[in-house]
């Protein structure tokens, strides 16, 4: 057995004690099942047999008497064939075994793919249960924080009693705030007109006080003229 090394950063490195290398091994193998050769020394049986056969037909060719001895070398022939053939039956059982393994295990194989991809289906199923579970779950969550919600308001007759409270005070709003626009509507209409008067009560009062004024000037302006008339008739009855 050859037991091989080499050197890797300073050291020794042991390889694995193989005696061939393992590439030839496959060449070596199919050399001995075809010579049915199990090891490497010795005859080959099929060496053996070869031998065995020539020497049975050397002495058949030969003229001399040797029927004995042709029949011991024929026995022998038949005793190598029949140990050269029992490792052949046992390959051969054992190669049929193995057909057999290998269909079981193409079979099993594909038995193992089948259930792989059954696996992978319902892996897939159960993920969309698991998504379809979680979308259900949010939805019974946040029903259950709705009904929350709604339990933390008042009672239906509460808040219908509320809205109608609220709707009649709207109503009398509306109404205070259309008497209010009428009765606003009503002082527009009042301040126009006291305006209105107003200004024609100042006009009066401007046109009577021009009248008055007018009427002061003339008598003022008669006055004097009786006073110079009768300053005026004094000095001539004072002539006279």
């Amino acid at each position: 057995m050859l037991v091989k090394g080499r050197k890797v950063a300073g050291r020794e490195e042991m390889l694995p004690p193989y005696a061939f290398d393992p590439r030839e091994d496959d060449v070596i193998i199919r050399h001995r099942l075809l010579t049915r050769t199990t090891t490497t020394r010795g005859e080959p049986p099929l060496k053996k047999l070869q031998k065995k056969f020539m020497s049975f037909a050397l002495d058949i060719e030969k003229d001399a008497d040797n029927y004995s001895d042709c029949e011991r070398l024929y026995k022998a022939f038949l005793q190598e064939m029949n140990t050269f053939e029992l490792p052949l039956l046992k390959s051969k059982a054992v190669i049929d075994a193995n057909l057999r393994e290998k269909e079981n295990f193409n079979e099993l194989q594909d038995e193992i793919h089948r259930q792989i991809l059954q696996a992978q289906a319902d892996i897939e199923d159960l993920k969309r249960q698991l998504e379809e579970s979680k979308i259900e779950r949010q939805h019974k969550e946040e029903c259950e924080a709705i009904r929350r919600l709604i339990g933390l308001q008042p009672p239906r007759s509460e808040t219908q009693k509320t809205i109608s409270d609220l709707e009649k005070e709207i109503a009398s709003l509306e109404a205070e705030n259309a008497a209010g626009s009428r009765t606003l509507e009503l002082r527009k209409k009042q301040f126009s007109l006291l305006l209105h008067v107003v200004d024609e009560l100042q006009n009066t009062i401007e046109e009577e006080q021009k009248n008055l004024a007018e009427e002061l000037r003339i008598a003022m302006e008669e006055r004097k003229n009786s006073m110079e008339d009768a300053s005026g008739g004094s000095e001539a009855m004072a002539v006279d």
